[in-house]
């Protein structure tokens, strides 16, 4: 039986988008607020990729939280210092229990 090793301390706020349609096509909108949740983050330094022979590195981490049917590979998450990510993949319900998920997420960053 998984038991989380540590407790879900960090606060993150969940952001679950609804669909609207607007002049014939579905526009993805996430809400202004998110709810609280408490997780655990564990960053490993990042992904390193190479692009272009250019090598970078991602800013990624894994995510482990309470069961909630809600949480789905289109939802965001943001920190308290105002970071967003995005969830990599579908999330794990570990042992397939509806107790506990694991995911992992990616910083959103913002450019021109």
């Amino acid at each position: 039986m998984y038991k989380p090793s540590e407790p879900f301390t960090v606060p993150m706020f969940l952001f679950i988008p609804s669909e609207i349609k607007a002049k014939g096509s579905t526009k993805t909108v996430y809400p202004t607020e998110g709810e609280l949740i408490y997780c655990r983050f564990r960053t490993f330094g990042g992904t390193e990729k190479v692009v272009d022979g250019v090598l970078s590195v991602e800013d990624t981490a894994i995510i482990e939280t309470w069961y909630r049917p809600d949480i789905k590979s289109n939802c965001r998450l943001a920190d308290t210092d105002g970071v967003h990510y995005e969830i990599l993949g579908t999330p794990e319900d570990i042992n397939k229990r509806h107790q506990s998920l694991r995911f992992k997420v990616r910083a959103i960053k913002g450019g021109a």
